[in-house]
């Protein structure tokens, strides 16, 4: 059976915000906190300040786009939240879309496979070994990290298509994957994982499904929900590419309405009673998913965050009762 946790459902811009969604992980059975990438506050910071608050325990971040820090600094940056939390930590990284990197590197990478194989390598050698001696195209680094008895840091990659999942199979400890439905996964994915990993002799990387959802209630619109959660990565050219090859056809310009019922339609955004999302989390753990994050930013977006948080604590007491 999947472990469960779940995303903070949004952003904070101040650090008390995420205060509550630590103490539910803390106090309840949830397997690990996550953030994503925001721009309005530093989401290694933002674990700090909660581990400084009282609220210590195993996070992940899902994902740290590559672009905004030099590998050594991401390094650095995973070792010292582990120390604060005094739990193992999730470093997830991932190249951005390529209107990300033209911004901030001022082109995108010549080859994304080739900027994340330079990019996680570093970090990998310098978080397991202290050191790192390693001349990319994209990425250099001869450099040491002091070492220190710290909890595990667990090296993930974002995952949406084959070549990077057989990558994340050659060199991750944990593929991340957002916005894909279980058969996706099942029919695409995790082979390629399986792939990468035979390469090399490596285990398989877990899989780590973040995963949209929301339970079916009165004057709830699934679409509306669905737009809300995701409407930004449904204007990136790598998720609408995910998205096509497992089924599901969007087109934000051209109908967006549209394109969010495609993506409840083909489960990718999860909604339904608690028996029907009981059921379409239990594909996701035949698919091969070892933990599932519950991603209620579409609750959070439409009806606040103290509605996310109870959405949390019903979804987390009816996977706890399955």
């Amino acid at each position: 059976m999947s472990d469960h946790s779940f995303l903070v459902p949004f952003v904070p811009t101040r650090p008390e915000q995420l205060l509550p969604f630590a103490a539910l992980a803390q106090w309840s059975k949830a397997g690990r906190l996550w953030q994503g990438q925001g721009t309005a506050s530093d989401t290694h910071q933002a674990f700090t300040y909660a581990a400084a608050s009282g609220f210590r325990g195993p996070v992940g971040t899902s994902v740290s786009l590559m672009p905004f820090c030099h590998p050594y600094d991401a390094a650095l940056r995973a070792q010292s939240l582990a120390a604060a939390m005094g739990h193992s930590v999730v470093a997830g990284f991932g190249p951005g879309a390529k209107v990300l990197q033209s911004s901030i590197l001022g082109a995108p990478y010549r080859s994304q496979l080739g900027a994340v194989r330079d990019y996680v390598t570093i970090v990998r050698d310098l978080l397991a070994e202290g050191k790192a001696d390693h001349e990319g195209e994209f990425y250099t680094c001869r450099a040491a990290l002091p070492r220190m008895p710290l909890p595990p840091v667990q090296v993930g990659l974002g995952v949406l298509r084959p070549r990077m999942a057989e990558l994340a199979g050659e060199l991750a400890d944990v593929a991340i994957t957002w916005l894909t439905p279980a058969a996706y996964l099942q029919d695409t994915v995790v082979p390629a994982l399986r792939a990468g990993a035979g390469k090399t002799g490596r285990p398989v990387p877990r899989v780590v499904a973040i995963v949209p959802v929301a339970l079916a209630g009165r004057n709830r619109d699934a679409t509306k929900l669905a737009l809300a959660s995701n409407s930004g990565h449904m204007r990136l050219p790598h998720y609408t590419d995910m998205l096509s090859r497992s089924g599901i056809d969007v087109d934000m310009k051209a109908d967006p309405e549209a394109s969010g019922k495609a993506l409840v339609g083909g489960d990718a955004f999860l909604y339904g009673d608690e028996s029907e999302i009981r059921e379409k989390f239990a594909q996701f753990t035949a698919a091969g998913v070892d933990e599932i994050v519950l991603n209620v930013t579409g609750v959070a977006m439409t009806e606040g965050g103290p509605a996310a948080l109870r959405e949390l604590e019903a979804l987390l007491r009816l996977v706890d009762a399955a």
